[in-house]
């Protein structure tokens, strides 16, 4: 069962820098949690930025959820990073796909954005 974690938030313009500190920080630490599949991170023209995380269970999101440096990068989100945050955690219920490896190009990554989500 492949769990896909939403998480939608508007960055504080005087947070970029601390955030991007902190990313640096927990993004490895987000990436090695047994579980974890991928994710890609968007920020759409009016700010909104948009992360979407797989995970392979329920149990990887929660040990995500419990980490401590996680605990502590959500406080300062909460308190200092973001002005507006959401998070859905879904479950997939069906998937379909198709990969045509030569057409699918690299997709330009956000150095900051990458590593935290």
């Amino acid at each position: 069962m492949t769990i896909l974690v939403a998480f939608r938030s508007r960055l504080r313009p005087e947070a970029t820098e601390a955030y991007a500190e902190m990313a640096s920080q927990v993004g490895p630490l987000a990436m090695a949690v047994p579980g974890y599949i991928a994710h890609k991170a968007y920020t759409a023209p009016d700010g909104e930025r948009v992360t979407l995380v797989e995970y392979e269970s329920e149990e990887a999101v929660t040990l995500w959820a419990r980490d401590a440096m996680h605990a502590r990068a959500k406080a300062a989100g909460r308190r200092d990073f973001f002005s507006w945050y959401r998070v859905q955690i879904c479950q997939v219920l069906r998937e379909r796909g198709m990969d045509r490896a030569e057409a699918r190009p690299a997709a330009p990554v956000h150095p900051v954005i990458s590593r935290y989500y």
